[in-house]
C-alpha cells in the first residue's frame, strides 16, 4: 500500500522558513511527478509546486514563485519543500501527492484529479 508522510510543519513568524518532506512508502516513487498542495481555511486546495519524476522541472504556484524550492531525492524516497519568507497568508494546511500516471520529464500536473496517492497534510502558521 502507498503511504505519504508529510513532515516539518509548525508555527513560525512572518519572514521566517521551514522545509517540508514527505516520505513516500514505494519503490517505484522515482516514476511519477510529485506535488504540494495546500489548503486555507474556509478556501479550495491549491496546487503551488510540482516536480518532474526526475527532478528536472518544476512548477511554482504566482503565490510562492521565488519563494518556495520543490526538490527529490529519490535515493531517500523523499519529495522536499523548502519555503522562505514565509507571510501569513501561507497559512495552511498542506499535503504531497503522487501523480496518478507515468510520464516524461516534461510532465507536471497540476490539477487535484492528476494525482492519486495524497498525504494527510501538515500545518504551517505563520504569525504576523
Amino acid at each position: 500500500q502507498v503511504q505519504l508522510v508529510e513532515s516539518g510543519g509548525g508555527l513560525v513568524q512572518a519572514g521566517g522558513s521551514l522545509r517540508l518532506s514527505c516520505t513516500i512508502s514505494v519503490r517505484t516513487f522515482g516514476h511519477y511527478a510529485m506535488g504540494w498542495f495546500r489548503q486555507a481555511p474556509g478556501k479550495e486546495r491549491e496546487i503551488i509546486a510540482t516536480i518532474s519524476w526526475d527532478g528536472g522541472n518544476t512548477y511554482y504556484s504566482t503565490s510562492v514563485k521565488g519563494r518556495f524550492t520543490v526538490s527529490r531525492d529519490s535515493a531517500e524516497n523523499t519529495v522536499n519543500l523548502q519555503m522562505n519568507s514565509l507571510e501569513p497568508k501561507d497559512t495552511a494546511v498542506y499535503y504531497c501527492a503522487s501523480d496518478r500516471t507515468v510520464g516524461s520529464s516534461l510532465h507536471l500536473p497540476t490539477t487535484s484529479p492528476e494525482y492519486d496517492y495524497w498525504g494527510q497534510g501538515t500545518q504551517v502558521t505563520v504569525s504576523s
